[in-house]
């Protein structure tokens, strides 16, 4: 009997110290997902984007989930067509003669970030053209701004030297692209962009 409850006392220690351990490692995991959200010492952050397919739609929501960012996702006040050749002619119509779509809605405060992300696919190796009315609509002068792209291969072409241009008293990074079969899922580039993104803002 003495030899029974010794045995049923040490499977009981075993869960115990089982117990502590997954706790342990769980409290490890918290606070790595805390140290990439804390990247640029306590500034506030938000993801601006623009999506047609969803692939944008879901590189900034893998980005707003890994930092703690807010989100404003840039919607037409006009919708542009399901018809991906018909939408290639009126972006290339709106490229050609500079057009400034018109988007619905607008951020809150934008004084109170310090880091945008901007995100939008690569149409005829340019951002979108409502992405020049978001950045004709606000001035992020001493923000920090943090591109990302997704194309099938365009990459992310002159887009951040035309954002430059647009916000040329702010600090705008590299930027990220991420390729069209790789933006359905893309949480391992995303959380590998954010760490050279901490290391490339903690040089300029």
């Amino acid at each position: 009997m003495k030899k029974m409850l010794s045995v049923i006392m040490v499977g009981i220690l075993a869960l115990l110290l089982a117990g502590c351990g997954r706790k342990e490692t769980d409290n490890s995991r918290k606070e790595t997902d805390n140290d990439k959200s804390s990247f640029a010492d306590g500034s506030k952050a938000l993801v601006v984007y623009f999506s047609w397919s969803g692939n944008t739609e879901n590189v900034a929501n893998a980005i707003a989930e890994q930092t703690g960012a807010d989100v404003f996702e840039i919607v037409p006040e006009e919708a542009y067509i399901d018809d991906y050749d018909v939408l290639l002619d009126i972006a290339s119509e709106e490229k050609e003669s500079n057009a400034r779509p018109a988007i619905a809605g607008s951020v809150e405060n934008m004084a109170q970030y310090d880091v945008i992300y901007v995100g939008y696919p690569n149409w005829w190796s340019d951002m979108p053209m409502i992405l020049y009315t978001f950045f004709d609509s606000y001035d992020l002068s001493g923000k920090t701004i943090a591109p990302f792209c997704t194309s099938g291969g365009s990459g992310l072409s002159n887009t951040v030297n035309s954002i430059k241009e647009l916000e040329p008293d702010a600090n705008v990074l590299e930027g990220f692209h991420i390729g069209s079969s790789s933006a359905s899922d893309p949480d391992q580039d995303v959380s590998d962009w954010l760490d050279s993104f901490v290391e490339e803002a903690k040089n300029e």
